[in-house]
């Protein structure tokens, strides 16, 4: 196994950058996400890495071999499209078994190869069947059993489940899961659905409509710790204020203008967030909690009026107006077993979190 390395990667489209410089490092065996707005440039680059498109400008390394100028067929990369690229003319078996045909390999050895795969993608027991005999899921199977029988270095999956509904979706992300865990290949998985891609991911490229990566990391660190707005808020929900920073000796505060002044703590990665500072607040939505009664022990506390209330499921969601128009968003945990305090519409609410839920981003 050998890791992708893109350097410094431009693809142009009517003299317009898709891709504006992109370097990147995909280590081998990783499950890595590209998360991203449509039009940012993800599927492209997914298309340069599998060598059906070239790029302008820049290199692409699989291990230590530079594969730019290298043909589709030469690269050890395989790709699972978005509608399945399948035969409907082939039954199951031959479709997962066409790659090793059209290389001459041997008949006895195709056929241990195709059933030892679909054991793996649990269809061993419709080997035999149509295509159009299938659902989705099995499907996308399938293609998952065609991409992998001839043991590439790079799996390319190009929103892979995007035709799939929401539960079907959820089993086929765990499914994936699982399947790279066993066979141990880099997957690198195209998507603009935030929950799969922290679903699956182990790292994952955050990228603008520019065409720019904005943040690399697990998804617990792009999530917790966003390295700018874009990132906070196309990545979940989130809460951004705008302030001024105003230090006291240990102190940190930031001061919003009509709210007051709040508790906050400035991490030595933010050399820029000195007193005076003009920045930007970040604090999610579940990071909040909200009374009507006066609560203990927070740092920080603002009252506001209840604009809007939408039920989850496992969470209510609320639109709080502050006193400057500014409005919050507040995600409260629905508890089964424990009482919940009553707050309806027009309701005054307190709202409350503590200075280490607050995420500094950029000037």
């Amino acid at each position: 196994m050998r890791e992708i390395r893109l350097e410094n990667i431009k693809k142009l489209f009517h003299g317009e950058p898709i891709l504006d410089g992109i370097n990147l490092t995909i280590p081998s065996g990783e499950f890595f996400a590209l998360l991203g707005p449509s039009g940012s440039g993800k599927t492209t680059l997914l298309r340069l890495i599998a060598g059906f498109e070239q790029a302008d400008a820049g290199h692409i390394f699989l291990g230590n071999k530079d594969i730019t100028d290298v043909p589709i067929n030469k690269r050890r990369v395989n790709t699972v499209f978005q509608n399945y690229a399948l035969f409907p003319h082939l039954n199951v078996f031959d479709n997962v078994a066409y790659g090793l045909k059209i290389k001459n390999v041997k008949k006895e050895i195709i056929e241990q190869k195709v059933i030892k795969i679909l054991k793996v993608v649990h269809l061993e027991k419709h080997i035999y069947k149509s295509i159009k005999q299938l659902s989705g899921g099995q499907q996308q199977r399938v293609a998952l059993a065609r991409a992998i029988i001839n043991e590439p270095d790079v799996l390319l999956l190009d929103e892979p489940l995007a035709a799939l509904d929401l539960k079907l979706r959820e089993k086929m992300l765990v499914e994936l899961i699982d399947l790279q865990d066993e066979l141990k290949t880099t997957f690198v998985y195209v998507t603009h659905d935030q929950f799969e891609a922290l679903t699956v991911a182990d790292r994952m490229a955050i990228m603008n409509a520019d065409g720019e990566i904005e943040q690399v990391g697990t998804p617990k660190e792009i999530y917790e710790f966003p390295a700018s707005s874009f990132v906070a808020s196309f990545v979940g929900s989130t809460n951004l204020l705008k302030g001024t920073i105003r230090q006291e000796g240990v102190r940190s505060q930031i001061e919003i203008e009509d709210l007051g002044r709040f508790e906050l703590q400035i991490p030595d990665d933010k050399p820029w967030a000195k007193d005076g500072a003009l920045v930007l607040m970040s604090v999610r939505p579940e990071k909040f909690e909200v009374s009507k009664t006066e609560l203990a022990g927070f740092s920080n506390h603002l009252v506001g009026t209840v604009e809007s209330i939408v039920y989850h499921g496992r969470s209510t969601q609320y639109h709080i107006m502050l006193s400057n128009e500014t409005v919050i968003q507040v995600f409260e945990q629905n508890e089964e077993h424990f009482p919940q305090e009553v707050i309806d519409y027009d309701d005054r609410v307190n709202i409350y979190w503590q200075k280490e839920n607050v995420v500094l981003l950029e000037k």
